[in-house]
């Protein structure tokens, strides 16, 4: 099997690039690389979540599969007396996102290696924010959503954002076993934003 961006030590040639782009009205500079999500631009998914997120200021967050880091940068900018924690198995990512909070001046972030939820064992949060590697596969996605489920606080929120062609429905589905109140937010050009509430 060819490896893909969820993989916890990528083995393609480094390819770093600079992506400066917009989002929630802040002007960003990004570096991405080879071997993580979306290297050549934000993706059109993370943005549509982006701008449909809502952070209260104050927030606890977690930002579960953070790539280089556009979704939890953003929500730190969003939050800025709260506090971003955004983890990724793949070591490539954590690094650049780490790198990318710095370049762009944002202190209320942790970012964390983590396969899964793993390294958040015992902490809850306020909300979840996930745009989740559906190339891992349903089983690692539907496991996202059950430990974010037991992660967050009573009345918080997971966000997601999923095209409807890569199993929007069944995660809808899923959501709606573990969730009380789960509906959809918006949708743009095939992708859902999806926000289950505890």
């Amino acid at each position: 099997m060819s490896q893909h961006y969820y993989s916890q030590q990528p083995e393609a040639r480094h390819d770093r690039r600079s992506i400066d782009t917009v989002l929630r009205g802040r002007s960003l500079r990004f570096t991405s690389d080879a071997g993580v999500f979306s290297k050549g631009d934000i993706d059109h998914g993370s943005r549509v979540l982006i701008e449909a997120m809502e952070i209260p200021d104050g927030a606890q967050v977690l930002d579960v599969g953070c790539g280089y880091g556009p979704i939890g940068i953003s929500a730190a900018l969003l939050a800025p007396k709260g506090h971003v924690t955004m983890i990724d198995i793949n070591s490539r990512a954590v690094e650049l996102a780490r790198e990318n909070a710095q370049h762009n001046g944002i202190r209320n972030v942790t970012v964390m290696e983590s396969d899964v939820l793993s390294a958040v064992q015992g902490r809850t949060f306020d909300v979840v924010l996930t745009n989740p590697p559906i190339r891992a596969g349903k089983a690692v996605v539907h496991e996202i959503f059950e430990q974010a489920h037991a992660h967050l606080n009573e009345g918080g929120s997971l966000w997601i954002v999923i095209q409807k062609k890569q199993g929007a429905p069944s995660a809808a589905a899923k959501l709606e076993s573990l969730f009380s109140d789960v509906e959809e937010v918006g949708k743009d050009k095939g992708y859902r934003i999806i926000k289950a509430k505890k």
